[in-house]
Parts: structure tokens; sequence; C-alpha cells
């Protein structure tokens, strides 16, 4: 019983149309506690994150959820979920690094955290929304780095806004066409490549930074 129902979660972008016939208006408060965990929580990123969303949107256009209320909702998941986040991360950061050097951590590796998030964390909390695992680790990492909360909160919600509305109104208007439908797993796939881009091209120009620093 236990384990079907956790199936059910796990793949409920694919049973997301039963739900809605099964729960009702509940459907909502399930997808809320979905993307809330998934954003919120750094143990629990294997939650379906873009795929739900752009499902939901599909769903909607057909009349099984209302759209706009769907939009308010889920940022809202995603809004208080990066900010759980961020503050389990300003909570354990201290205590994490609280010696100069430990087996796992050391002071350094925080300043270090805590300076990159000075330097690029609104383009880092923005950008890691449309990017699987990323987005669940960004906001925890921002708070290990004590990266301000105001600057946090404004490019959390900026990230939030644009990731929720950008997948759900895109499931609405393309979701229930039939060559989106016979290939959203490969469009899933896709979105994620694309969105990793940048991340990897940082990656190569740090290393090529340091290659040729040497």
């Amino acid at each position: 019983m236990i384990v079907e129902a956790v199936r059910y979660v796990l793949h409920l972008d694919v049973h997301l149309a039963d739900g809605v016939a099964r729960f009702g208006t509940w459907v909502y408060a399930i997808l809320f506690a979905i993307i809330f965990s998934e954003t919120g929580f750094v143990v629990t990123p294997f939650l379906p994150g873009d795929s739900l969303l752009f499902v939901a949107g599909a769903i909607a256009a057909i009349g099984g959820m209302d759209a706009p209320i769907l939009v308010v909702v889920l940022t809202l998941a995603a809004t208080l979920g990066n900010t759980s986040n961020y503050w389990i991360g300003r909570w354990i950061g201290p205590r994490v690094f609280h010696w100069e050097q430990s087996r796992w951590f050391n002071r350094a590796a925080l300043l270090k955290t805590h300076s990159y998030f000075e330097r690029y964390g609104a383009a880092t909390v923005t950008l890691a929304r449309f990017m699987p695992f990323v987005r669940t680790f960004a906001p925890f990492v921002a708070g290990v780095g004590s990266m301000n909360h105001l600057r946090f909160q404004l490019w959390n919600v900026l990230g939030g806004v644009i990731w929720v509305a950008g997948f759900v109104v895109s499931g609405y208007f393309f979701g229930n066409m039939p060559i989106v439908q016979k290939n959203l797993a490969g469009i899933m796939l896709a979105v994620v490549v694309v969105s990793l881009i940048p991340l990897a091209a940082g990656a190569l120009r740090a290393w090529w930074q340091g290659r040729h620093a040497c």
C-alpha cells in the first residue's frame, strides 16, 4: 500500500488526470505539497517538477483545473519551498562549518560559497529553477553561504513565477497537441539539456581559467 502510494506520487505527472478525477479540488493541495517538497528539501530532488507543471497546464486546458489558480498555488509552493530550503541551509551552515578544519568540511569552503552567492547568487537562484536536482540544492547552498535574505527572496520569487507560469502556460497551449503528447519525455529531456548549458559553460570556464592560472 505504502509502496504503491510512493510510486503514485513519483509518477503523478503521468497519473494526474486520474488524480483530478479521484481527488477533485484536493489535487491543488497534493500538487502544492509535491512542488513544495521538491524545492524545499535537499533529500527530495527526485520528485516530479517540470513535467508535473507542464501536464497540469495541459489538464487545465481541457477544464480539469483552473489555470490561474494553478499558477498562483504552485508559485506559492515553489517560493515557500525555496525559502524553507534556504533557512535549513542557513541554520545548518554555521554548525557544519564551525571548525576551521573537519573531516568533511572546512571554513574556507563556506567562505568561498558565501563569496560565490554574493557575486552570482541572483542568476543562480533564478536559473536553477529550470535545472532538475540543481534547483533543489541551490537555495540550500545559498543559505549555507549566508546569501543576503532580501536579495535571495527577490530572485526566489522571480524565478518561481517564471518557472511555474512558463511550464503551466506551455502545457496549457501545447500539452494537448498529439505530437507533444507522443514525445513528452523527449521534450522534457531537451528542456533539461538546454537548461544545463549555462551551468556547463560556467564549469568549463572555471576549469579553463584554473588550468591557465597554474
